[in-house]
């Protein structure tokens, strides 16, 4: 047989500290490039610099591997060398107040035109006033005063003397001008005018319209006269006002005089201040209440939202959003109570992440962004669109009708990276027709690679690294070693070193806890060990009850003896953070019948898909070794003994496939040794994960229950590079207190279990007497012929019932016969 067992060095790789040239790591030089993920650089430099449109990156792999600071790094190398991305301004819209404009500036620019337009506001404010003060101004404003008055003053004097040739009387009174008939020098009263005679009263009458119609005239004469001196008095208003904004504005339109949007609005604010001059006026010496909350708003036109500054970004923007809901992300429009109501302007519009990152990088999560409500599609639409929306969510999705500020649409240009597993990525390819279109480049990141001694090197640069930016303790060259032999565990491979740089981090940041109690200069292999020894002790409280309970005999495992059709299992349980191996025992019985091998689990729903496969492969391995000259006539109940949670996986069909042939050859199976792998139809073992964990778990089972000095564990030959077994379970197979042995095919296990040989067909097609595989050969054969015997047996008790005349016989027929009718 070619099973083989294991030495101490082949159970664990350790690492020669004198691979390393230096003492600690504190004199190392700091880390050049990027440690492993050679896959995923590649793939990010691609999509980094690819500008064609929906080249966004999705970084694919587990927690831990150092996505972020993969890309953190990458993302500061490429944008130092990138242009610096211009500033973006949000300024009152003078044609549609509602819309508010977005200006584009080079970087610096947008801070600097929102002081040049508070200057020109201060301005305004103090030089119109002025200029409405100044003694030039109001001598033309008099002037064009008295010109009205002189002119309305000489109209009413000749209709005076018009009226006292006709007397008739006239009175201004604020009603307006009112005309009384004068007789014998005193108004005529009514009672006066109902004493005359008809001929007099017409005369009277259409005296009186007569002259009321030349005192309208009059007074049309004075309002245009009015209308013309007001005219006049606003042109002058209007070009001394004139005077003084074009020599403020034109002080700023010489400074962006490159700039069209800027000459634009410009323009927009001059014609506005001299619509709005009423503004400007001089105000009462005293303020009223409320008065400066009122000039605030009233001026809020002039003001300038500066939504993106960059006058202090270096290279390329590189935006990390933590909290990526719609607000972060695409900016919100505030408000603010004023006399009991919310009201906003656009200078309480705020830019969101994206707008931040425009000309850069925004990286994500992406689990996040899936998370919050609306923030998927709104991130795909600005994709697609190139355009930033910022309005209230509500309104966007039409959940609210009511009119309010909707800025205009801000244009961007932005890279977007997000972050997340690869079951997402996998998840929004399939089932996202946009995903494929909008995020082609994919990083995949990998959890291992090569453990070669340019790595080790690398390994131990990113150690220097990692205690450079805390502040910890270097290490010395042997917990360098110590570390990474942990990788090569978290790894599950000899030959290779984890990724998972986030967990090294962690060992590294406990063992200078305790490097820091000891008092010690540097971190050394003792810290280390006992950083991790802590961090399992932490965890591990329900693997030491379920130990508690097999030392006690709650839950039944042998670790000596022999017993028929029982075998010991390894199992693995995930506990999140932590991961350990338990010994389950496996029974089988075997006995007459057609039912197959019936797996108990499954009868009781606790079986997974895969634990069925395997069950079902162990079947068609009977047949095909077994059933070549006969029927395969039995019945195998097989079970988890104490098992009440679902069982998953196929590592555990080659314990089944071992406890039915025990069971039918009716040899017993040593309890001294557990065995894990899975089976193939051919009868060949394959690897199983968590083999280091189930080792383990089954080794302080017998050390709880008293190490023989023959105990151990049959594992797949596949599986001897993934051991990289802890401290103690070494040392004891090298004291030989403990076994592994690494087998290829069923048979050789069923040798080591059984201690016989298992036996291979001859040239005849038997198997040799005296072999496990001859006794299972020559039960299954009994199994046939008992049930043959047994069938026959049933067949003439029925016939000497006497076709159907037999009370029984009759009994049973109807019986037959009403399950048949209700069915």
């Amino acid at each position: 047989m070619a099973w083989r067992r294991l030495s101490a060095d082949e159970v664990y790789r350790a690492c020669d500290p004198s691979a390393f040239e230096f003492e600690t790591t504190e004199y190392l030089p700091p880390p050049e490039g990027f440690i492993g993920q050679k896959r995923a650089v590649s793939a990010l430099r691609f999509g980094l610099r690819m500008k064609s449109h929906g080249y966004n990156l999705f970084l694919a792999g587990p927690p831990g591997t150092g996505k972020t600071s993969l890309i953190r790094a990458m993302l500061e190398e490429i944008a130092r060398d990138r242009p610096v991305p211009g500033d973006i301004c949000l300024v009152h819209n003078f044609r549609d107040p509602d819309r508010p404009r977005a200006l584009y500036m080079p970087a610096g620019m947008g801070r600097q035109l929102k002081r040049d337009m508070e200057w020109l506001l201060e301005q305004l404010k103090r030089e119109i006033p002025r200029a409405l003060e100044s003694k030039e101004y109001q001598e033309q404003q008099t002037g064009i005063m008295r010109e009205y008055q002189r002119q309305s003053a000489a109209l009413f004097e000749e209709l005076e003397r018009r009226a006292s040739r006709e007397g008739i009387q006239v009175r201004v009174t604020p009603a307006g001008i009112m005309t009384v008939l004068l007789h014998n020098g005193k108004p005529l009263t009514q009672e006066e005018y109902e004493a005359l005679d008809e001929a007099t009263k017409e005369q009277v009458r259409r005296k009186m319209e007569q002259f009321n119609e030349q005192v309208a005239e009059l007074l049309d004469r004075v309002r245009a006269m009015e209308r013309e001196a007001r005219e006049k008095t606003e042109e002058l208003e209007r070009w001394t006002l004139l005077f003084v904004v074009k020599r403020l504005v034109d002080h700023l339109r010489m400074k962006y005089a490159n700039y069209s949007e800027i000459l634009e609005y410009l323009d927009h604010v001059q014609e506005n201040v001299l619509q709005e001059r009423e503004k400007f006026r001089p105000r009462p010496p005293v303020e009223p209440p409320g008065f400066r909350l009122d000039e605030r708003a009233s001026f809020v036109e002039y003001q300038v939202n500066v939504l993106v500054d960059n006058s202090a970004t270096q290279g390329a923007p590189i935006v990390f959003e933590p909290n990526p809901t719609y607000t972060n992300m695409f900016g919100a429009i505030e408000r603010e109570v004023r006399l009991g109501a919310l009201v906003t302007d656009f200078t309480k519009v705020k830019a969101g992440s994206i707008l931040r990152a425009n000309g850069g990088f925004l990286v994500v999560e992406a689990l996040d962004v899936l998370r919050y409500p609306f923030v998927w599609d709104a991130l795909k639409r600005v994709i697609e669109t190139g355009e930033v929306r910022i309005e209230d969510v509500a309104t966007q999705y039409g959940l609210v009708s009511a009119t309010g500020m909707r800025p205009e649409p801000i244009k961007v240009d932005v890279k977007i990276a997000l972050i997340g597993s690869p079951l997402l990525h996998y998840l929004l390819y399939i089932y996202d027709e946009d995903f494929r279109k909008l995020f082609k480049v994919k990083a995949d990141f990998d959890t291992q690679m090569e453990r070669t001694p340019e790595n080790l090197a690398q390994y131990a640069y990113f150690i220097k690294s990692c205690c450079d930016r805390e502040g910890l303790r270097h290490l010395d060259r042997g917990a360098v070693a110590a570390i990474i032999e942990y990788s090569s565990r978290l790894a599950g491979d000899q030959t290779k070193l984890s990724t998972q740089f986030g967990e090294i981090s962690d060992v590294v940041r406990e063992a200078n806890y305790w490097a820091d109690q000891e008092g010690s200069l540097y971190i050394t292999r003792a810290h280390i060990e006992r950083a991790i020894e802590e961090k399992i002790f932490r965890s591990n409280r329900v693997e030491e009850r379920i130990l508690e309970m097999i030392a006690r005999g709650d839950i039944l495992v042998d670790v000596q003896g022999a017993v028929v059709g029982q075998i010991n299992g390894l199992a693995v349980i995930h506990l999140g953070d932590y991961v350990f191996g338990k010994p389950s025992r496996i029974t089988c019985q075997t006995f007459v019948g057609r039912e197959g091998v019936i797996n108990i689990e499954r009868r009781a729903r606790l079986s997974g898909s895969i634990h069925d496969k395997g069950v079902f492969i162990l079947s068609g391995y009977l047949g095909a070794r077994y059933a070549q000259d006969k029927p395969l006539s039995l019945a195998a109940s097989l079970g988890f003994e104490q098992s009440y949670e679902l069982v998953e996986g196929d590592s555990a069909s080659a314990a089944e496939l071992i406890a039915l042939l025990s069971s039918l050859a009716g040899v017993p199976l040593k309890q001294n040794l557990a065995i894990t792998g899975s089976i193939n139809q051919k009868g060949q073992i394959q690897p199983i994960g968590g083999v280091n964990e189930k080792i383990e778990g089954f080794f302080y089972v017998c050390k709880a229950k008293g190490l023989t000095g023959d105990q151990g564990v049959i594992i797949p030959h596949q599986n001897v590079k993934n051991l990289m077994l802890r401290r103690e379970v070494v040392e004891a197979i090298r004291e030989g207190k403990f076994h592994i042995y690494a087998v290829e095919t069923v048979d050789e296990a069923l040798e080591l279990l059984t201690g016989m040989p298992a036996g291979e067909r001859d040239a005849s097609g038997q198997f040799p007497e005296g072999t496990v595989n001859h006794l299972v050969d020559q039960r299954l054969r009994e199994l046939v012929r008992e049930a043959r015997r047994a069938g026959e047996e049933e067949g003439e008790g029925e016939e000497e019932e006497g076709g159907g005349t037999s009370a029984r016989h009759l009994r049973s027929r109807v019986r037959r016969a009403r399950r048949a009718s209700r069915a």
